[in-house]
């Protein structure tokens, strides 16, 4: 199936030299999946609300300076036959919820990732919540600041938190959504002279004032289809997974990005590994990860590795000119789901320090813990002994 009867030609579109104020509005109005920006009629790229929140630029810059290559990714970009499930793909590596259609060349049109669910619909009845959801999710206290929510959601790449109680219950969510549409209605009632002083004490109310409550949720034996059913009906991006006896506890979160990617899952020799923000690969290849995450996985042959997720994130800092960059990878096995996190300047670097980490917690999850054994694990990788 590919994505040529799905995608649509209705998009919101906006030259380089406008004003980022009014494509903040835009947002606010409209909530847009994402905004196509052109430079004379040719496609320059596309502007995420995530993108225009966690950005610096003042409202009076022009769009310009969101979409340089120096201050974002480079967007997807997808053809009009495209298979439904490359560009589901497409849209998980680049992070993103709508991609420019092509045809012959040109830009068509537009596909998002609701048009996509939609058209799965009902082949997801074979999965439920369990097989796909994201497990040990990010939290948020009520008193929390925005500020602090800002951080979270920039440096995991994701776009919803739960809060909870001072009993540690759940008691509302906030998204990159909720925190735009406040951030610009305030900064409405500010002028320009107020404005410094103003976004700092933005960033110090309190999650509680600003967070969605009650709380959509669900459980780990519903289906896939019932739960993107009611994303697509309410307009959420995700629901909060709880026990069956218990929706004040959250064990997980799914969304519409966590069912996408399972319509990359692949039955192919070669394990399937989704990388987000594949842009970053500097002097490692995508080739080179997957074989790398094969190897351990190989290891450990009683752990069968259904899916790894690779996540790329850049920091400010530099040293000589490359990023600091942090990995995470994570796999869904048969015993679970196994994480590895990581830093280092660029790519590969950053990559080798989560890959040693998953390694070790794949042997903790197979009850080997020895510490000596590890050690000298590591040291033979080294080349010291």
């Amino acid at each position: 199936m590919n994505i040529a009867d799905i995608a649509t030609t209705e998009f919101i579109e906006v030259d380089v030299g406008t004003r980022m104020g009014k494509v903040r509005s835009m947002f606010e109005n409209g909530n847009p999946k994402g905004i196509i920006v052109t430079n004379d009629g040719e496609y320059e790229g596309v502007i995420s609300e995530r993108e225009v929140l966690q950005s610096h630029v003042e409202d009076d810059a022009k769009v310009a300076a969101l979409t340089k290559p120096s201050r974002s990714t480079p967007s997807p970009k997808v053809d009009r036959q495209e298979d439904i499930r490359e560009t589901a793909r497409v849209l998980v590596e680049s992070n993103a919820k709508v991609a420019p259609v092509f045809e012959n060349g040109d830009l068509w049109g537009v596909i998002t990732d609701d048009a996509i669910l939609e058209a799965v619909l009902e082949n997801l009845d074979a999965l439920t919540v369990e097989d796909i959801y994201t497990d040990e999710p990010i939290t948020l206290t009520e008193d929390d600041g925005i500020g602090k929510a800002i951080n979270l959601l920039r440096e995991h790449g994701i776009s919803r938190l739960p809060v909870m109680n001072e009993n540690g219950y759940l008691s509302g969510v906030v998204t990159t959504h909720d925190i735009a549409d406040f951030v610009i209605r305030e900064n409405h009632t500010t002028t320009t002279g107020d404005r410094v002083g103003d976004s700092d004490r933005l960033l110090d109310v309190p999650i509680y004032d600003i967070m969605t409550s009650p709380v959509e949720t669900t459980t780990l034996d519903t289906s896939a289809k019932a739960a993107v059913e009611a994303m697509l009906k309410d307009d959420y991006a995700g629901l909060m997974v709880t026990p069956k006896d218990d929706d004040r506890v959250v064990i997980g979160v799914i969304t519409k990005t966590d069912v996408l990617r399972a319509l990359t899952f692949t039955e192919e020799d070669h394990m399937d590994v989704q990388i987000t923000n594949i842009s970053m690969l500097d002097t490692i290849t995508r080739e080179s990860i997957v074989e790398s995450i094969e190897q351990v996985s190989d290891k450990y042959a009683d752990m069968q590795v259904m899916h790894a997720h690779v996540r790329f994130h850049e920091h400010n800092e530099k040293l000589r000119g490359t990023p600091l960059v942090q990995c995470q990878i994570r796999l869904r096995t048969n015993k679970g789901q196994v994480a590895g996190t990581g830093e280092g300047y660029g790519a590969e670097n950053s990559f080798r320090v989560a890959l040693d980490k998953l390694e070790r917690n794949v042997l903790e999850v197979k009850g080997v813990t020895s510490d000596e054994e590890y050690r000298g694990q590591l040291l033979r990788k080294l080349n010291q002994l």
